[in-house]
């Protein structure tokens, strides 16, 4: 995968993940869980990108 297409990637899931949060402060009790769920994988997905990013770079 080239650098730009991972860093399209990294940029999308913090997308998501800045989504996920401003849905989430504004959600109701019940909707919360399910939320915090999508949220705590968003957030796993974007580190890992992260990570593969950042050793791309360390090259």
């Amino acid at each position: 995968m080239s650098l730009r297409l991972i860093a399209r990637d990294l940029y999308r899931r913090q997308q998501e993940v800045d989504r996920l949060e401003k849905e989430l402060s504004g959600a109701l009790p019940a909707q919360r869980d399910p939320l915090k769920r999508r949220l705590a994988r968003a957030k796993a997905e974007r580190e890992a990108m992260r990570r593969i990013l950042d050793g791309r770079l360390d090259r």
